[in-house]
């Protein structure tokens, strides 16, 4: 048995999915135009804070929080009509809970390159 590593599979999920930049986010959030989605772990959170205006879905319930058909979904979570934004730490969580989000039949949905550290970088401001 032949089993793909981690890299393999981001590598794989980068090569279908929408990636955009920090300076793009920052664009769709000052216009209202997407739900900004952090997966990160709440630990990572409270190490390193969240930032602003973001919402946090921990990476292991965002397909059961977001399926209609779940027990566990969170109905009105997402403001559905616009763009599904995600980022964890650097972005390769996010680049695999975007893909899993595109195969469940999310069309409008990419990830923030470089994560939460690029995000920082480029002044997204921090709580």
């Amino acid at each position: 048995m032949k089993i793909k590593s981690s890299h393999t599979l981001v590598s794989e999920a980068m090569e279908e999915i929408k990636t955009i930049s920090p300076e793009e986010a920052l664009d769709l959030i000052g216009n209202q135009k997407c739900n900004l989605i952090d997966i990160r772990d709440v630990r990572e959170l409270e190490k390193n804070g969240r930032v602003e205006n973001s919402q946090h879905i921990p990476r292991g319930m965002l397909e059961f929080w977001l399926d209609p058909n779940s027990v566990f979904f969170k109905d009105g979570k997402l403001k559905i009509e616009k763009e599904i934004v995600l980022f964890c730490a650097a972005g390769m969580r996010s680049a695999l809970a975007t893909k899993t989000l595109k195969d469940m039949g999310f069309e409008n949905v990419s990830h923030i390159d470089g994560g939460f550290g690029s995000m920082v970088k480029k002044g997204f401001k921090i709580v």
